[in-house]
């Protein structure tokens, strides 16, 4: 009983430690803000996180968790590899008025001076590569899709995905998300011989 609610508590810890992080940036986030947010001590925030890169590095593995469930309802889906595919794109939409984008964005820049926080976005860029690739593969051996080279075009498409996604999020006057969501669905259409309409 005593472990679940500490689990509780920490999760719940967790999901205030990546709200406040997306919406104050790493660099200008301090323990107090979320012990604050989160209506406890900092006392009892150090007690389940020992400093408080571990604490941003546990927030950023948190949402990387619920990412990562998220792919792996679409990976298990039996849904045809079009409706993965848009499933995929949804999910990564760089259009997505979110505060989940923001976390990505900044952890991005945090993981250059952060190993923890490196091998955690390393870890979930893999895993959508790896989804996107087997949605392709499927699609190919279907009839569905028409590519050259798969991995080639999972690189390009999420190198697309990431660049629009800082253009819209960083740059929002620069480029809306309707023409970002655009831009995806052309690009990915081409890639994959379908129509962008059907994506």
């Amino acid at each position: 009983m005593t472990t679940d609610f500490s689990r509780l508590r920490r999760e719940d810890l967790l999901k205030t430690a990546c709200e406040v992080i997306a919406e104050q940036g790493f660099g200008h986030t301090r323990t107090l803000d979320i012990s604050r947010a989160a209506g406890v001590s900092q006392a009892l925030l150090f007690y389940h996180f020992d400093t408080k890169d571990r604490l941003f590095a546990q927030a950023f593995g948190h949402a990387a968790r619920l990412h990562l469930e998220s792919l792996a309802y679409i990976e298990d889906s039996a849904a045809s590899p079009l409706e993965r595919l848009r499933a995929l794109l949804r999910r990564c939409s760089p259009a997505t008025p979110s505060d989940e984008w923001r976390l990505w964005i900044d952890a991005w820049a945090e993981a250059m001076r952060s190993s923890e926080l490196e091998e955690i976005s390393r870890r979930i860029d893999a895993r959508g590569r790896s989804l996107l690739r087997s949605i392709i593969e499927d699609g190919l051996r279907m009839g569905a899709f028409a590519c050259g080279d798969p991995e080639d075009a999972v690189w390009r498409i999420f190198a697309l995905i990431d660049g629009l996604a800082l253009q819209t999020h960083v740059h929002p006057k620069v480029l809306s998300r309707r023409r970002a969501a655009t831009l995806l669905r052309t690009a990915v259409a081409a890639e994959l011989g379908v129509a962008a309409e059907n994506l």
